[in-house]
């Protein structure tokens, strides 16, 4: 079998195991597990809320799950291990099936969403995201979302930091789809970082080789511009030797052609013209105003005497 291959079977070997598991342990608080080859056998991790439940009396259950794992998936001597989980609400596969069970008991929907994350943010936890879509509420879909604190959507942290776990809440109306995201309290993520208090500084100072008051000296004489002349380059040397073009005397530059003194004369009287003109029409224009303003002024007197007529045979 080819390599690439040979990780989509154990890719979907694993997914396999890890709904086999759910199903057998989920009143035990199923939390999770781990799978690792090795020449002894194949080696399972499982992460459980109630170890009890999953050994069961006498070791019975867990026999009885070795078996199953041997007949359905081809696995070559399973040996598992059953950790207890310390917090169960940073644990987040454990989180979204209680929160998925409480949905199918009727709680609503927003109630258990904030609950459920206020826990998770009391645990310790850096941040979490809880995502319900489906029929939350009636007969159309729709995507609901819970955040706290600080979470990772890509990149290597996401991948290896944060803790997901899934869950389905079956409901008269359909299937909801609970989605839960958390960062652990002990995660180091790669933009941390930490301030320290009465430290001594020096220490982390890194002395520049040689003498440091040489340097100096030389930085200030770079600054004020005191260059040695004998470091400085020759810069008449460089423009010696550089060729110089040469050109022909015989060489002659046509002048443009400039207007002559009969057109200059020409274009000097018909510029008076037009200022003979321009003044014509000026004065032409404030005689008519000087007109009209004093018609205007008369009709406005006339009116006046008149208004005043009227008000003396009022009172009459």
């Amino acid at each position: 079998m080819a390599d690439e291959q040979q990780f989509i079977h154990d890719g979907i070997q694993r997914t396999k195991i890890d709904e086999f598991f759910h199903e057998e342990l989920s009143r035990a608080g199923y939390g999770g597990m781990d799978v690792a080859k090795t020449p002894m056998g194949t080696q399972i991790q499982l992460k459980a809320e109630k170890p009890g439940m999953v050994i069961g009396k006498g070791g019975k259950n867990i026999r009885k799950i070795t078996t199953q794992l041997e007949e359905r998936f081809d696995l070559d001597d399973p040996q598992i291990d059953v950790q207890e989980v310390d917090e169960p609400d940073l644990n987040a596969q454990i989180v979204a099936d209680r929160l998925a069970n409480a949905l199918e008991r009727g709680w609503y929907f927003r109630k258990a969403g904030h609950t459920t994350i206020d826990r998770i943010m009391d645990s310790g936890a850096l941040g979490a995201e809880i995502i319900l879509s489906g029929k939350v509420t009636g007969a159309r879909s729709r995507v609901e979302k819970f955040n706290r604190g600080y979470i990772k959507h890509n990149g290597e942290p996401a991948d290896e930091i944060v803790d997901r776990g899934t869950g389905v809440a079956v409901m008269k109306l359909g299937t909801i789809g609970v989605q839960v995201r958390i960062i652990p309290p002990n995660a180091k993520l790669p933009d941390d970082f930490e301030v320290y208090e009465d430290v001594d500084v020096e220490e982390f100072i890194e002395e520049p080789e040689g003498d440091v008051d040489a340097l100096l000296a030389e930085a200030e004489a770079a600054a004020e511009g005191d260059v040695d002349v004998e470091d400085a380059p020759d810069v008449e040397a460089e423009f010696d030797d550089e060729e110089v073009p040469e050109f022909d005397d015989e060489e002659v530059i046509e002048e443009p052609d400039l207007p002559g003194e009969d057109e200059a004369s020409e274009a000097e009287e018909e510029g008076d013209d037009l200022d003979a003109v321009d003044e014509a029409i000026e004065s032409e224009v404030s005689e008519e105003a000087d007109e009209e303003a004093a018609d205007l002024m008369e009709e406005m007197d006339e009116a006046e005497d008149a208004d005043a007529a009227d008000e003396e045979d009022e009172e009459e």
